[in-house]
């Protein structure tokens, strides 16, 4: 680690998520072969040009990587049931073995009501509430992306996360809540004690300050400072906000004078996201048919 004053080693997600997607591709080479092609299905609900924007770049990956891609685009006027008869379409339809909802639905929308409806086998962002508590319990099942690409990424930069104390800022259940349920499992690279705090505490900086490991997931752009990091800490930017297509992280970029290791503002946690999400379908696939 590093001391105050000198600049963070960079934590960088490219070459973890391309060591994934290797891994993917593998095996989507291997499903193939045995006559199994594995479909990812997204759905986008309205015009938003990032969302649009977003989709392509996993259609892009997807063929890329040897996965058939169905897509549906709805009108910005769909309504609930519009949305939830896509899902049971895509559920229904045995040649399709993940699903992807782009995030967010228009506001007449709930998310969370569709996500619902969707099998929990086929949820590649691993947040139905089937699989939130198959994590709970350890039960195999898809993982969350981000906090699933989180713990990849610590692993892959040879970050020791066992017995180390790590402070995740944020408790959505996206990233905050289900990363602590991670870390805190009984595994080579989580096995951590880690502490939840929020910015309705008060006093967050005197639990961060004090992070091994601080997981910034709060969602506010520039909350932590240099002067809420433990000199020497890994830092790892999870949380993000965006204008227009603008990212505003976490993180302070001034932090890596402080930190011994952290993430970069663009290229960290994003990359492995993704990856993540490849991960989750190819393991839906091969659930589906049986293909080891």
């Amino acid at each position: 680690m590093s001391s105050t004053g000198t600049t963070a080693r960079v934590l960088s997600g490219g070459p973890v998520a391309e060591r994934i997607l290797s891994e993917v591709a593998e095996g989507v080479s291997g499903l193939r072969a045995v006559g199994v092609t594995p479909a990812l299905a997204t759905v986008l609900v309205g015009d938003d040009d990032a969302s649009a924007g977003y989709i392509r770049i996993k259609q892009r990956q997807a063929a890329e990587l040897g996965f058939a891609s169905p897509h549906v685009r709805l009108s910005g006027s769909a309504s609930q049931a519009d949305l939830h008869a896509v899902l049971a379409d895509f559920n229904a339809d045995r040649g399709v073995h993940g699903v992807l909802v782009q995030y967010p639905v228009p506001g007449q929308l709930d998310y969370d009501r569709a996500l619902q409806v969707l099998d929990p086998d086929k949820d590649v962002d691993g947040l139905h509430p089937v699989n939130m508590g198959r994590l709970a319990l350890g039960l195999p099942g898809p993982l969350p992306c981000t906090p699933a690409g989180i713990e990849a990424l610590l692993a892959f930069h040879q970050v020791p996360v066992a017995g180390r104390e790590v402070v995740v800022l944020g408790r959505g259940a996206t990233l905050g809540r289900p990363l602590a349920m991670l870390l805190a499992q009984k595994r080579p690279t989580a096995n951590a004690a880690v502490t939840v705090v929020h910015t309705g505490v008060a006093d967050w900086p005197r639990y961060t300050r004090r992070a091994e490991i601080l997981v910034a997931a709060a969602g506010v752009p520039g909350i932590v400072r240099p002067e809420h990091v433990r000199p020497g800490a890994v830092v790892v930017g999870g949380g993000v906000r965006y204008e227009g297509r603008r990212l505003l992280p976490d993180v302070d970029e001034s932090c890596a004078e402080v930190a011994g290791a952290i993430t970069p503002r663009v290229g960290g946690v994003g990359p492995t996201t993704v990856a993540m999400l490849f991960r989750n379908a190819l393991e839906a696939a091969r659930r589906s048919t049986g293909v080891a």
